[in-house]
């Protein structure tokens, strides 16, 4: 269906119902293939410790000590404990902008950084 290099295209070549269709087929799969490239993962409510760690790239210790000073709210299930994402987002935007009364300000990897 496709012109093949070297080859010419003309004003008055025919182009078939199944040529067209064939064309939607394949716009269609790379239309569909660029969407899940591009399209971000769905974010999580709820996360739980390691994930929290993950994130934030800190130790169970340091997870612990936001809990325990109220940096960090938390709720806990069935021995599990779960943060809202939400809330990890909002402590990240505090640190982020400088803020000296941020969630995370009294935390000694969080402070020994420079603020703009």
């Amino acid at each position: 269906m496709y012109p093949q290099p070297g080859n010419r295209v003309f004003r008055d070549q025919l182009v078939t119902l199944a040529d067209l269709q064939e064309f939607k087929e394949d716009l269609l799969l790379s239309i569909n293939a660029i969407i899940q490239v591009n399209s971000p993962q769905p974010v999580k409510k709820w996360l739980k410790s390691y994930e929290v760690k993950k994130l934030l790239n800190i130790s169970t210790g340091t997870l612990q000590n936001l809990r325990a000073n109220g940096s960090l709210p938390y709720s806990k299930m069935g021995g599990l404990i779960y943060y809202d994402a939400d809330e990890i987002n909002r402590v990240m935007i505090g640190q982020k902008s400088g803020l000296q009364s941020g969630p995370l300000s009294t935390h000694p990897k969080y402070t020994s950084r420079k603020k703009p």
